[in-house]
């Protein structure tokens, strides 16, 4: 695997099934080994949370809730105790990876016909901040005296 497991790829991993809109969306992305998985992953972040303090119980509720806003606060905690219980750690990379492995990969193709210097972009982004387009800064030109 080539993305190295943090706590904010665990977190984002099991609070899937809250923030996706449709179980269907969900089956989009992952096979239903992998579906069958984040619930339990969801649940041992939970579980080892849960009780810490009222604002991560909060922050549990609300994301459970579907509201993105809590990721933060249970990805900071978690972060904690990941560097404090390697053992633990290690339980959720490992679950984490079959989450991963079960991902649904997009190999649909793209195509765009451009004709007179016309430019398109196509993109496929899974997470992250797409930048499209180009910026052109044109220099003002110096008054002739």
């Amino acid at each position: 695997m080539s993305d190295p497991i943090t706590a904010s790829l665990l977190v984002g991993l099991a609070a899937q099934k809250f923030i996706e809109s449709s179980a269907g969306e969900l089956a989009k992305k992952f096979t239903t080994e992998a579906i069958a998985k984040i619930p339990e992953l969801w649940q041992q972040i939970k579980n080892r949370l849960q009780g810490k303090s009222a604002k991560v119980d909060e922050a549990l509720v609300k994301l459970e809730s579907g509201d993105r806003t809590a990721i933060d606060t249970v990805t900071k905690n978690l972060d904690v105790i990941l560097d404090d219980e390697p053992e633990f750690a290690n339980e959720l990379k490992l679950l984490a990876q079959t989450i991963q492995a079960g991902k649904i990969q997009d190999n649909s193709t793209m195509t765009q016909n451009n004709s007179d210097n016309a430019r398109g972009w196509q993109t496929k982004v899974e997470g992250g901040t797409a930048y499209i387009g180009e910026i052109h800064i044109q220099q003002g030109q110096t008054p002739n005296s």
